[in-house]
């Protein structure tokens, strides 16, 4: 499968400029690859938007880009870190952020970085009910420390997605996985590569 490019969305505390989303930029030159902002960001508010402003904002986003190069969507890979990642799988699996359904965008695969499985300290609220409605290969690049969901944790939720999944463990790593941009960055571009 060859991929035109890749969209890639910040956590809910992080900006475009986050440094894990610029070594990934880095790591897949020549793709072309967009690092966008949520409407709250673009606004400088610092709480996150509704769930369904989000999923709205990663289609149009993906839209642009789609047109940009040339290709449909499904040529496009998406994903982030954390919320960003969260909200592109949630478009994926035609969730609306309103607990309805949509028509699943069509992508190529997404990235996952550190995705947020629960709250921390909440593993009963899980952020799951999408996951059975993703069939395209998906990459979680997760910590083994990050409070927002162990590897068992992880492992056991995605086990639901019918697509193909990847996972990569930073090993120490917590959900800002410090340090590890570099690692974040070639687990991605290593992955891409066997699309």
């Amino acid at each position: 499968m060859s991929v035109s490019g890749v969209l890639l969305f910040p956590g809910a505390g992080s900006s475009s400029s986050n440094p894990a989303l610029v070594a990934i930029e880095g790591a897949l030159a020549p793709t072309p690859v967009v690092r966008a902002d949520f409407p709250y960001r673009k606004a400088g508010r610092k709480a996150p938007d509704r769930a369904d402003v989000l999923v709205r904002c990663v289609r149009e986003e993906a839209g642009a880009l789609a047109e940009r190069v040339g290709a449909g969507t499904g040529a496009l890979v998406l994903g982030g870190r954390s919320m960003g990642g969260r909200m592109c799988s949630m478009a994926a699996a035609g969730d609306d952020g309103r607990g309805g359904q949509a028509d699943p965008l069509p992508v190529a695969g997404l990235a996952l970085i550190s995705y947020p499985l629960h709250p921390p300290g909440r593993p009963e609220q899980l952020r799951t009910a999408h996951l059975p409605r993703l069939a395209v290969p998906c990459l979680f690049v997760s910590g083994t420390r990050d409070p927002f969901g162990s590897p068992d944790e992880l492992e056991t939720a995605t086990a639901v997605i019918p697509g193909p999944v990847t996972h990569v463990w930073i090993d120490g790593g917590r959900h800002e996985l410090k340090g590890a941009d570099s690692r974040v960055a070639e687990a991605v571009r290593s992955w891409l590569a066997g699309l």
